[in-house]
């Protein structure tokens, strides 16, 4: 049965206005960051960094995917507990999600897009001033703790050091991504430890993207930058998707540093970095994970790696569903003292066309954060009193679920 070409124009008028539609409202919201003065202000080499402020960092050595400016954020406080920051923000595993980065429009229009490639005005609200980074809030337990919020806009999972020629046979064109994620990751822990040179208590965090880097990158923030901080604690919000080819991506595209690299044997990077971790860590730190356990975004993920289609239902949800329980099985296995925090917080972006049902896409930087899950507990909570010491899963009568929500 041929197509009919009036629906075909329909379909494309459509999908162009949604396009058009998202690429305005990202812009206005860029403009009014700037023009109500909510754009963080800059912090000038050498300068002193006020308490409870958010400061921009530019970052000479740093460089964003599509080979624009680098910046970080940093945020003092008055204790000597720091906070290091691992954004997400997507990932390119091949040469057509590296041909499509994010964009407003795209996502409106439900077209494909992996990961983010630049910083702009629209980008800082996914950076700060929210959950954890939220400040003047009572609510918030790491208020007094400082921030470096290590941005991404690499899709890389912060380990990549090289610039990389794409070429993408569908649309016939080719192009250049510099996965400098690693580079990246080197200039903001010099702006850390300038900064912070000594503190006695860190939370290495991270979520989406950032979770993967978490354990690929803590032995270094550990071992080479704070060596002699006796007290942390690595958290990953979220980050979970299986694919066959993540050490070939990340030897042959990413450039991934040989440790990181070889540390990957099977489709589930995660437990790869994480069993790597421990492995040179043991219980000198702690552990802990926490995800939704349906997750609309990482499930789209895992559909596109599967089936090449960026989107999620209630079928590929239920395959995360699946995963996500020998994942935390798997977690276990690596330690007994891997804590958890599970929950079925809705899927709330119906702006993301393709991506129905399912449950939320990270917590730590979201308003969930302060949300209770269904034991009654916030991940606010939760995570404060695992950096104080007192660590217990929460959340994890949903894996034994039978039902579809």
């Amino acid at each position: 049965m041929e197509k009919d070409p009036g629906n075909l124009m329909n379909l494309s008028r459509g999908l162009a206005f949604f396009y058009r539609m998202g690429d305005l409202v990202e812009e206005r919201i860029g403009q009014h960051i700037i023009e109500k003065d909510k754009e963080a202000r800059v912090l000038e080499e050498g300068a002193m960094a006020y308490p409870h402020v958010w400061y921009r960092v530019p970052l000479a050595d740093g460089q964003s995917g599509d080979g624009s400016e680098y910046h970080v954020y940093l945020k003092a406080a008055h204790s000597d507990r720091l906070v290091i920051f691992f954004s997400g923000g997507g990932v390119a595993w091949n040469d057509y999600t590296a041909a499509r980065p994010v964009t407003g429009g795209k996502v409106a229009a439900g077209l494909p897009h992996f990961y983010w490639n630049n910083l702009r005005p629209f980008t800082q609200i996914m950076n700060i001033n929210i959950g954890i980074t939220e400040t003047g809030n009572k609510d918030n337990p790491f208020e007094d703790w400082s921030f470096v919020i290590i941005t991404y806009t690499t899709g890389d999972l912060h380990v990549g050091d090289n610039d990389y020629t794409w070429r993408d046979d569908e649309a016939g064109e080719e192009g250049v991504v510099h996965f400098h994620g690693y580079r990246n990751f080197l200039a903001a822990m010099k702006k850390a430890k300038e900064y912070f040179p000594n503190p006695a208590k860190i939370l290495i965090a991270g979520d989406s993207a950032g979770a993967f880097a978490v354990p690929a990158l803590a032995p270094e923030v550990a071992d080479d930058w704070y060596p002699s901080c006796g007290d942390i604690t690595c958290f990953s919000d979220s980050g979970q998707l299986l694919y066959d080819g993540w050490r070939r991506t990340a030897e042959e595209m990413w450039k991934t540093k040989p440790g990181i690299a070889e540390a990957i044997h099977t489709p589930n990077i995660t437990l790869d970095w994480f069993a790597r971790l421990y492995a040179r860590k043991g219980d000198s730190i702690r552990y802990l994970y926490a995800c939704s356990v349906r997750d609309y975004l990482l499930s789209a993920y895992y559909n596109d790696v599967e089936n090449e289609e960026f989107t999620s239902d209630a079928e590929i949800q239920e395959a995360f569903y699946a995963q996500f329980k020998e994942m935390l099985a798997g977690l276990k296995r690596i330690t007994p003292g891997f804590r958890f925090y599970i929950n079925d917080f809705p899927n709330i972006m119906i702006i993301k066309k393709g991506m129905k049902g399912g449950t939320a896409h990270t917590c730590v930087r979201e308003k969930f954060f302060y949300l209770p899950n269904r034991e009654g507990i916030s991940m606010a909570k939760w995570l404060s009193d695992a950096v104080n010491g007192e660590m217990y899963d929460c959340g994890m009568a949903l894996i034994d679920e039978k039902s579809t929500p």
